[in-house]
């Protein structure tokens, strides 16, 4: 269970985080909506605690997430995994070597500095790759790929942190619509057939109605919705996206998956 508690992140005066509160169970799929400069991104960065909160607190299963230090805090971004909109790979490091970043916080100081990987870790690397059928491409520089392929790459290093919990920051921002759907598939596969909770900020209302089984709305760095993307009426949307809510409103409302694709067979961007 995350239980986010008053959570206020201030940058001088701005609160880009304004004392939100909720909670989600194990297992949700949960997506945060709002407008640019809502304050979607500092509320995940700082349940990641890649950004110090100036009050308010963040449990997990009990623990209190924003008192932690040292190598306890490194344990807790490695559960709660961060995906970003950039995709932050390195780009001159092959495809495998970018996955398996995700297990240096499971390592040793003294493997970590000289890179080398246990084969078990490798083996973990692989599955995580074939998965979203990007094993082929274990070799290649991260730089030759694709957008849509360099984000699976950033899924697969994410899931190989063995994670709690996924944060994913707009991960499908720079995207085209091919490449959005096989990315938004492969973070809903995860959800269903890992039961991981995924906490996912979206700025299409298609998207989150879509994918997300619970919708967190934001303005002006408060929750001002909570709840089922059925009971996200157009008034409400268009009040919480104001000048925006015809760009994110506009569109065709996507289908919604009838299965979940078996892992493995996300469409090859």
């Amino acid at each position: 269970m995350l239980v986010v508690d008053g959570l206020t992140c201030r940058f001088g005066a701005k609160a880009a985080v304004d004392n939100a509160s909720f909670e989600i169970a194990p297992g949700r799929f949960v997506g945060v909506i709002g407008r640019s400069g809502a304050g979607k991104s500092t509320l995940l960065r700082t349940i990641n605690r890649l950004v110090t909160p100036t009050d308010g607190r963040i449990l997990f299963d009990g623990v209190d997430v924003t008192a932690l230090r040292g190598k306890e805090l490194r344990q807790w971004r490695a559960r709660s995994a961060m995906i970003f909109q950039q995709f932050n790979l390195v780009g001159r490091l092959d495809v495998l070597t970018n996955v398996l970043m995700g297990r240096l916080a499971a390592m040793p100081a003294w493997r970590s500095l000289t890179q080398v990987w246990p084969e078990q870790d490798c083996a973990l690397a692989m599955s995580a790759l074939e998965q979203f059928d990007m094993a082929s491409l274990a070799a290649q520089r991260a730089d030759q790929l694709s957008g849509g392929q360099q984000q699976r790459v950033a899924i697969a290093r994410a899931l190989v942190q063995q994670p709690d919990i996924i944060l994913a920051d707009e991960p499908i921002a720079s995207l085209d619509p091919r490449n959005t759907r096989t990315v938004m598939d492969a973070l809903l596969r995860i959800n269903k057939h890992f039961g991981i909770t995924v906490l996912c900020n979206l700025h299409s209302l298609d998207l989150a109605r879509t994918y997300c089984d619970r919708l967190i709305g934001m303005a002006a760095g408060r929750v001002v919705f909570d709840g089922a993307p059925s009971t996200l009426t157009d008034h409400i949307a268009r009040e919480l996206y104001d000048l925006e809510a015809s760009e994110v409103m506009g569109g065709t409302p996507m289908p919604v998956p009838e299965g979940i694709p078996a892992l493995g067979t996300a469409a090859a961007a």
